[in-house]
């Protein structure tokens, strides 16, 4: 499979902060890479380099087998990005907007009709071409927004957050949109805070912080390296220190949270899990209400590889 990008040794500072140290990666031609870190990772530095809207200290960045510089016009117009903040005209409609941005890569202007036609449709704008961004829902200005960043079919398109602070519909719409643009074609790097997206839509896994790659492989892949078995999360009504130092110990606990009455424990192995945890609550007389066991989920392996603190 070709590779689309291919970014080695990459290195950016300011002055004595190091923003990146030594990154390497490769995103195949034709897949979704989802590229995750908590906030401060170094996810958007990374981007942005590639873009080559921040230079860098040292490495290499290749796209479509050709190194990506500044005035890469021709790379440029076959890459499409849609950014976490809308980036749209108030005083132009749908139609006006899409056709803006396309007309940026597009000048033949029967072909940007067709384009921008096709976008619309993509994105279920039919029925709002004359409505101004004011007038849209933060779903539908959403959906707009990536209407502008993908109307000139781009082979290799960036979606930053694209689904932040959208209905449900707007969110299932956009998503089912973004596997038919790798139906199409297209490679896409993805970033996103919520983890069961990237489970859906990624066939890899990228996790950076601290401006270095932690890990990298598909959705189960990254799982296995959470070193966890099995999790239990049960409702409970009454628990005491005592009893959770008792669940502890247990032979094959990896680790006993309880918070705001919800007991959740891990396990690195073992069977019975389940009939051991309920019996070992009635046998202390603890009342229970829901109880479920999973396996683990990439926010366990996220949470467990990048550390539970809060991030500025």
């Amino acid at each position: 499979m070709k590779k689309v990008i291919e970014v080695k040794n990459l290195s950016k500072a300011y002055k004595t902060l190091k923003v990146l140290e030594h990154v390497s990666f490769d995103v195949k031609e034709g897949e979704i890479l989802g590229f995750l870190g908590p906030n401060g990772s170094g996810k958007t530095t990374t981007i942005h380099c590639i873009l080559t809207l921040l230079r860098f200290n040292e490495g290499t960045i290749n796209i479509f087998g050709e190194e990506m510089k500044p005035d890469s016009y021709e790379l440029k117009r076959q890459i499409g990005v849609v950014f976490q903040e809308v980036a749209v005209f108030e005083e132009l409609s749908v139609f006006d907007n899409i056709d803006y941005f396309c007309g940026l890569y597009i000048q033949d202007k029967k072909q940007r009709k067709q384009y921008v036609e096709e976008a619309i449709q993509f994105v279920g704008l039919e029925h709002y071409k004359t409505f101004y961004p004011k007038q849209l829902s933060g779903g539908l200005l959403r959906r707009l927004n990536i209407a502008c960043g993908i109307a000139h079919k781009p082979r290799l398109i960036f979606l930053d957050e694209p689904t932040v602070a959208v209905d449900p519909q707007s969110r299932n719409n956009i998503l089912e949109g973004i596997k038919k643009l790798r139906e199409q074609g297209a490679t896409i790097i993805y970033t996103t805070h919520y983890m069961e997206e990237v489970d859906i839509l990624c066939d890899r896994i990228i996790i950076l912080d601290q401006g270095k790659i932690l890990a990298e492989g598909t959705p189960n892949e990254l799982k296995e390296l959470a070193n966890i078995e099995e999790k239990i999360t049960v409702e409970v009504t009454n628990m005491t220190e005592k009893i959770i130092e008792g669940i502890r110990k247990f032979k094959t606990v990896d680790q006993v949270m309880f918070e705001e009455g919800i007991l959740v424990v891990t396990y690195h192995k073992g069977k019975n899990n389940l009939s051991q945890l309920v019996d070992y609550l009635k046998e202390n007389k603890v009342v229970y209400h829901k109880i479920f066991s999973e396996r683990p989920t990439l926010n366990d392996v996220f949470l467990q590889l990048t550390g539970k603190e809060l991030r500025d």
